[in-house]
């Protein structure tokens, strides 16, 4: 340490950015990681549950899929119901109300015009959420582009599945309103408890759903395992996947990542499921 007439002078502090930015890059790869396997294991869940169609139908799989996120994100969250406060609670249940939608209306828009359309269509969901938070130019020209896809995608025309097309439109509204919810409740709520509050708020919803399912349409063994894979890899994998992320990396980000989710769900459906987009 050196010394003046004044006394001691202390050494020059070094800057603390180039030891936080490693970190910081660490978490957003961590994040960015996350949302492929998340992404992945959505659509191998949602194509492995449309197997199931045929003997559950949409409601019958999207049921039991709401019945296993709750099993499992409750035993992994613990939620402390009597602890949430009606600021915490009110988004739990918003949560609850989007999450059963979102996928009532997914594997719906998937039974009537694939899954590959289907997703695409509910991606603009999230994309919407990446290009609010943005003010420039090219992001204003990417969103052109991606609508014109869409609607080529779409090919509109008199025999064109307008039920179909718009149950996946309205996936996508429910999509963005889930990941501003999620990290609402996320910030609001530790752990995993608000996202297992959600979960078996939507389970109980789909208890009637359930029960009817059964009366009219009785499930066989691999129906029934095909639905709880579905619950597993499309809801309970990436519910936890998703709370993970938004904590690490900007929702517009989050949003924009989440393009990769066409791609992935016309691979998933030209393997497993043996459809094609023209």
């Amino acid at each position: 340490m050196q010394t003046d007439a004044v006394g001691p002078v202390a050494p020059p502090q070094t800057s603390a950015a180039p030891t936080q930015a490693p970190e910081h890059d660490r978490r957003r790869l961590a994040g960015v990681l996350t949302m492929v396997g998340s992404g992945l294991s959505n659509q191998v869940g949602a194509a492995t549950g449309a197997l199931a169609f045929p003997v559950l139908g949409p409601v019958g799989v999207v049921a039991v899929r709401q019945y296993v996120a709750a099993v499992v994100l409750t035993a992994v969250g613990r939620p402390r119901l009597r602890t949430f406060t009606w600021r915490q609670w009110w988004p739990v249940l918003l949560l609850a109300l989007v999450f059963g939608t979102m996928n009532l209306s997914l594997y719906s828009a998937i039974d009537r015009v694939g899954l590959g359309l289907a997703v695409t269509l509910e991606f603009l969901g999230p994309l919407t959420i990446a290009l609010a938070a943005s003010r420039r130019r090219l992001d204003a020209c990417c969103a052109v582009v991606a609508g014109a896809g869409a609607v080529i995608l779409m090919r509109p025309q008199p025999s064109t599945d307008y039920v179909g097309m718009g149950l996946g439109l309205l996936a996508a509204v429910c999509w963005a309103s889930y990941i501003l919810l999620n990290r609402t409740v996320g910030r609001r709520i530790p752990g995993a408890q608000g996202s297992a509050a959600a979960a078996g708020v939507s389970a109980l919803m789909f208890l009637p759903v359930g029960a009817l399912v059964v009366v009219q349409h009785p499930p066989t063994a691999a129906s029934v395992a095909y639905a709880v894979a579905a619950g597993v890899l499309s809801s309970a994998v990436p519910y936890l996947a998703d709370l993970f992320t938004l904590r690490r990396v900007p929702a517009r980000f989050f949003g924009l990542f989440m393009s990769v989710n066409p791609v992935l769900a016309a691979a998933v459906g030209w393997v497993v499921l043996g459809q094609g987009l023209g």
